[in-house]
């Protein structure tokens, strides 16, 4: 067999991760392809994990991937990839360290380095775990950590204001109603760090993060970046000026 014949059931494997198609996850694995194969060093459901996609799928996929053999390189985060707060509820009651677990992750957005739970769950926009870790007594504005050159150390309210298509909003707005501070300031954070689309980004707050949302590289709808605009700034009790010219008349100009 050629090396393009055995990395084909490999590539329909990341197209099928690229839009969350469980139908098509299932086919490659029942295929033949073992859920455990490491391909240049990483498992399947790292791949998963790491892409950049967000959706209400993402979840079962997940779940497909561990009832074929597939292990996290973390499992104590494995609720909040399921969005199961009854799962995540009974791991808390029998160990409340969770709370304060930190896990290291690949991340094509926002970094998840030294990242709480919270922080996961508002990545990947998982409302229902966010809602329980919250009740369960999770602090909503704690800081992931800061890498050597003071980077990142962002709350979990970062991960939520400039998401793929928006999925995060709604957990974004929780945190805003459970306290969640959006005039934190972060000396600046590596978003997508190691992918082809990596930005550093300084001096950044909640409101200039959504608004990066506009880059070229982060894809963001303008009318996206400026709903998230506006609901931060009314959190934090700021007037909110007349946004008159979103979308940009000057970009739709033939």
């Amino acid at each position: 067999m050629s090396a393009m014949a055995a990395d084909a059931p490999f590539d329909q494997l990341l197209v099928a991760f690229e839009i969350h198609s469980v139908e098509r996850i299932r086919a490659v694995l029942d295929a033949g392809f073992s859920a455990t194969r490491p391909v240049d060093g990483k498992t399947p459901i790292t791949y998963l994990t790491e892409m950049y996609y967000r959706s209400a799928r993402f979840p079962e996929c997940v779940r497909l991937l561990l009832e074929r053999g597939a292990t996290l390189d973390d499992p104590k985060i494995t609720p909040v990839l399921l969005d199961d707060p009854d799962q995540l509820a009974d791991a808390v009651q029998k160990d409340r360290s969770l709370l304060r677990h930190r896990t290291w992750m690949g991340s094509a957005f926002t970094p998840l380095d030294g990242a709480t739970l919270l922080h996961v769950a508002a990545e990947y926009g998982h409302l229902a775990v966010a809602a329980k870790l919250l009740e369960l007594g999770a602090e909503v504005d704690t800081r992931a950590e800061t890498d050597s050159a003071g980077m990142n150390g962002q709350t979990p309210l970062f991960h939520t204001v400039n998401s793929n298509a928006n999925r995060s909003a709604p957990v974004m707005r929780l945190l805003l109603s459970a306290g969640a501070r959006p005039d934190v300031r972060l000396q600046g954070i590596t978003w997508g760090r190691g992918f082809d689309w990596e930005t550093t980004c300084f001096d950044v707050t909640p409101v200039s993060y959504a608004q990066l949302g506009l880059l070229p590289q982060m894809h963001r709808p303008e009318e996206d970046c400026y709903a998230n605009v506006r609901e931060l700034l009314q959190a934090s009790g700021r007037a909110v000026p007349p946004l008159t010219n979103v979308p940009n008349r000057y970009l739709a100009k033939p």
